[in-house]
């Protein structure tokens, strides 16, 4: 992972509307990049729903909430249809963040070991840096503690 206070990697991706996105223009607000495996399965529709349903309110505190994972556009925009998102999903499937993020890895499954997506969540400042990271291992909740830190970090900066 990432160590606190590292300067957060630049990248560019495509989002589910086919929009690019480039961290170096949130700069100034903090930013919430949450990256999960794959669209529509079943831990991952649980996290990005947890997500969306908070949307407006990590809106509110002013932060830049980013859904990530390997799947392109096409399985994002139908994702994000399927289940009303209301995230902005990003597609990386040639891991333009994924890599530096440090968020691909062994996993294992069923006694089968494979390379894969580490569910990983990190906060990022409004000057670029890393102020949280978390290894998500339960997606149930795991928005509401990353609110919980957006809003502190706002306390803190204000």
């Amino acid at each position: 992972m990432l160590k606190i206070g590292q300067k957060a990697p630049d990248f560019e991706l495509l989002d589910d509307r086919s929009k690019p996105f480039r961290l170096a223009d949130a700069s100034g607000q903090p930013v919430v990049l949450y990256f999960y495996p794959k669209d529509d399965s079943e831990t991952c529709n649980v996290e990005n729903s947890g997500f969306s349903d908070l949307a407006a309110k990590f809106a509110k505190s002013n932060a830049v909430l980013l859904g990530i994972s390997p799947d392109s556009v096409e399985s994002h925009k139908r994702f994000r249809a399927k289940y009303g998102l209301k995230v902005r999903l990003l597609a990386d499937p040639e891991h333009k963040a994924i890599v530096p993020y440090k968020v691909w890895g062994p996993k294992k499954l069923y006694g089968r070991d494979y390379m894969g997506l580490i569910r990983t969540t990190y906060l990022i400042d409004a000057k670029g840096n890393v102020a949280e990271a978390w290894k998500v291992t339960r997606a149930r909740g795991h928005a509401e503690k990353v609110l919980d830190a957006v809003k502190a970090l706002s306390q803190s900066t204000t």
